[in-house]
């Protein structure tokens, strides 16, 4: 089983859903209704099933909208700065979080799926 399916299975038992309904571009927050109970236990699960350590801040992407304010006060490149803060997102992810911020919550299952990718493979 590859991460993506190892993921989406987490996410469907944590969240009590039909794994059919998650894709890689599923949002987790906007379109499946994680809340910050669920994600806590979904960064115990996939610490103990990946064997590396997660940090809630990053794979979440809980400081996205303060990097934002800090590249903004700092007079850089938002997206390079994004880069920098998040080396497990690809520079075309990045960009379609930065178009699609008005929508909400922006984290994806494929997002998960990166930041796992990435520290597995460091």
């Amino acid at each position: 089983m590859n991460i993506f399916e190892r993921v989406k299975k987490i996410v469907a038992d944590i969240l009590d859903i039909e794994e059919q309904k998650i894709l890689s571009w599923t949002y987790l927050i906007r379109e499946l209704g994680a809340e910050s109970i669920d994600l806590l236990e979904l960064a115990v699960s996939l610490n103990a099933g990946f064997q590396i350590e997660i940090r809630d801040d990053d794979i979440f992407l809980r400081k996205l909208r303060r990097y934002l304010e800090e590249a903004k006060e700092k007079g850089l490149d938002q997206h390079s700065y994004l880069a920098g803060q998040y080396p497990f997102l690809s520079n075309s992810r990045i960009g379609e979080i930065l178009k699609e911020l008005k929508g909400g919550p922006v984290l994806t299952i494929e997002d998960l799926v990166s930041y796992i990718s990435y520290y597995q493979n460091k």
